[in-house]
């Protein structure tokens, strides 16, 4: 039933030789890579204003300079990124260039940070679009939480059906966003100029605004610059584009921040001369669609569009995510399985752990982006300066040319993202505290998972010096497990009789029905005289622990006398696999306690149903 179920939510399997088929185009790319840069824009001027209101409405003009700040960052992250594509072409981004450069203690810290935000991303992108949603229809305010978690596990099934297919979705979503936001900001700029919006921003260019101080301007900056999370989803992800892979994936960069650069400053400038102000029920991005649009057909596309786009957009983390746990992986700081491969060529664990995550913060944070954005914000400068000051050490080592003019757009770009990290921490540490902690767990967890393959493998591996003559037994035990007197039963100690010496038969008895059990014990013994019979008695209608301790008992015995131990476990398998549910599973719990056992073997055996 799961595997028909299967199917259907994610499609056949495809070949490990299809995987050229699930290489992205720069169209492609770009709706599926760009989506949570692109839809930033629909919070990033609204958080600008949010903090410059709390002082006064007139502060609105100074979220102007503060968008030029933004866009000169946009444009020293993006060139830095550029640079890390051609250097680092196999992936892994900020976590690459941090380990490669700084070691493997900053590597880590850039790669946790981004797991982490790639859940938030997530949790940020559909909590926004479920605001969208709410913002046009009221009616749905109080069912954010649900819709957000609905829309998550729609993207995590898009994802698991492929990459290739989750591009091919999004690319309607995605340039719909386009398409509207270009309109809207062209048709706001031309009714500016000839006049059809009047003037009605809440203080002039350059006014003096009373109490403004440079704390609140770079807290402003900080927030705003959340319209640059996803800019290094693209370096992640190189791999997956066609050949040639860097170009492809350079060029796709390059057209997202133009774009991005394009909504951020027209939507900013629209918002600052319509002099809107922040409200808790309807986004500036709506408002500023009613002040260019009124309230006809093109607004509700263009919320439409942008609760599309802000859904969609945590499929950005969902292309990033695991081929950063897959690099983690590698490096053996996370479990392996974030290496293998799904049905449909994605790393399933990895689209399936990233859904998770982010369903729990939606849960926490109760579907609010407001207070996600500041650890999102944190989250994405962290890597940011790691990996744009990492390029400063690999262009003074590779010293290629004009590396002096590469290494100064990145430390431009080191500087400003550690600035906002540090201001973020400061001025924000009620909202952004939880970071540390987090760090400090996933290191911690980042540590074990690396001792523990690097102890596995030194006790795996075969040296020289040592001797690996196999070691011969002088006979064999064989323990088979009995419930009940059966055709299993009867093949089981067959087999059993076939490879041991000394064979035992164990049966388990309890107390409901006495009778039953003796009838139980008088049929084995007639029907296999010379076989040994033990029956244990269980008061607490416990099985494992009864089969573990006589199991200890004879292995110690059989070690003695330089015998090896089976424990043969019998079971039937029924023709339909969806018929194992109709049945107890004591078997596979045996075999799990059995399997703590080191000088225990375990063999099952299977007796297969015809009808």
């Amino acid at each position: 039933m799961w595997r028909y179920l299967k199917r259907l939510l994610i499609g056949k399997p495809l070949k490990t030789l299809d995987e050229g088929g699930q290489s992205l185009t720069k169209f492609k790319a770009l709706a599926l890579l760009s989506s949570d840069a692109l839809s930033s824009v629909a919070y990033g001027t609204e958080q600008i204003t949010t903090v410059l209101v709390t002082l006064s409405a007139t502060a609105i003009w100074f979220s102007l300079p503060i968008a030029g700040i933004v866009l000169i960052l946009l444009l020293a992250i993006t060139l830095s990124y550029q640079q890390i594509i051609h250097a680092y072409p196999s992936g892994g981004g900020a976590y690459v260039v941090a380990t490669k450069n700084w070691g493997r203690p900053a590597g880590l810290v850039a790669g946790g940070s981004l797991l982490v935000d790639y859940m938030l991303t997530v949790a940020v992108s559909v909590t926004s679009g479920t605001e969208a949603i709410t913002s046009a229809i009221p009616a749905l305010y109080h069912h954010q939480v649900g819709i957000s978690i609905v829309i998550v596990l729609f993207v995590m099934t898009l994802n698991l059906r492929g990459m290739s297919e989750s591009a091919n979705f999004l690319t309607i979503p995605v340039y719909f966003f386009v398409v509207m936001i270009s309109l809207m900001i062209i048709l706001g700029i031309y009714n500016i100029t000839t006049g059809q919006i009047t003037y009605h921003a809440t203080s002039a260019i350059g006014a003096p605004v009373k109490g403004m101080t440079a704390l609140l301007f770079i807290k402003a900056f900080s927030s705003g610059s959340s319209s640059l999370t996803g800019v290094e989803a693209i370096s992640n992800a190189v791999p997956n584009f066609k050949k040639p892979k860097t170009t492809n994936a350079a060029g796709t960069l390059a057209i997202m921040a133009t774009i991005l650069a394009f909504f951020f400053g027209g939507i900013t400038f629209i918002n600052y001369w319509l002099g809107i102000t922040p409200m808790a029920t309807q986004t500036v991005l709506s408002q500023i669609g009613v002040g260019v649009f009124g309230h006809g057909l093109l607004y509700y596309l263009l919320q439409i569009s942008t609760a599309m786009i802000l859904a969609v957009a945590a499929n950005t983390g969902f292309s990033a995510f695991p081929i950063l746990a897959f690099n983690l992986a590698k490096d053996k700081n996370l479990p392996h399985a974030y290496m293998d491969r799904g049905d449909r060529l994605g790393y399933s664990n990895g689209i399936i752990t990233l859904a998770l995550g982010a369903i729990a913060l939606i849960i926490i944070f109760n579907a609010q982006t407001t207070l996600l954005i500041p650890l999102y914000a944190v989250g994405v400068f962290v890597p940011f300066a790691l990996s744009q000051s990492g390029m400063i050490i690999h262009w003074r080592r590779e010293r290629g040319g004009f590396w002096q003019g590469k290494a100064a757009i990145n430390f431009v770009g080191a500087f400003i993202s550690a600035a906002i990290a540090i201001f973020l921490f400061v001025t924000r540490f009620a909202n952004v505290w939880p970071y540390p902690i987090v760090m400090a767990l996933l290191m911690y967890m980042f540590h074990k998972i690396h001792e523990h393959y690097k102890k596995i493998a030194e006790q795996l591996r075969v040296a020289e010096n040592v001797d690996t003559a196999p070691h011969h037994y002088d006979g064999a035990t064989v323990i088979v497990l009995v419930s009940n007197v059966t055709r299993v039963t009867k093949r089981a100690i067959d087999y059993a009789e076939s490879i041991g010496d000394y064979v035992i038969a164990m049966h388990v008895s309890f107390d409901q029905n006495p009778g039953k059990e003796k009838e139980i014990v008088d049929e084995f013994k007639r029907d296999f005289p010379a076989v040994r019979f033990v029956d244990i008695h269980s008061s607490y209608r416990s099985v494992s622990g009864p089969v573990l301790r006589f199991c200890d008992v004879i292995s110690k015995r059989a070690t003695e006398r330089n015998f090896s131990t089976t424990v043969l476990v019998p079971q039937f398998v029924p023709k339909r696999p969806w018929q194992n549910i109709l049945h107890n599973q004591t078997s596979l719990r045996l075999r799990s306690v059995l399997n703590s056992r080191e000088n225990i073997i375990v063999s099952t055996y299977n007796y297969h149903l015809k009808q």
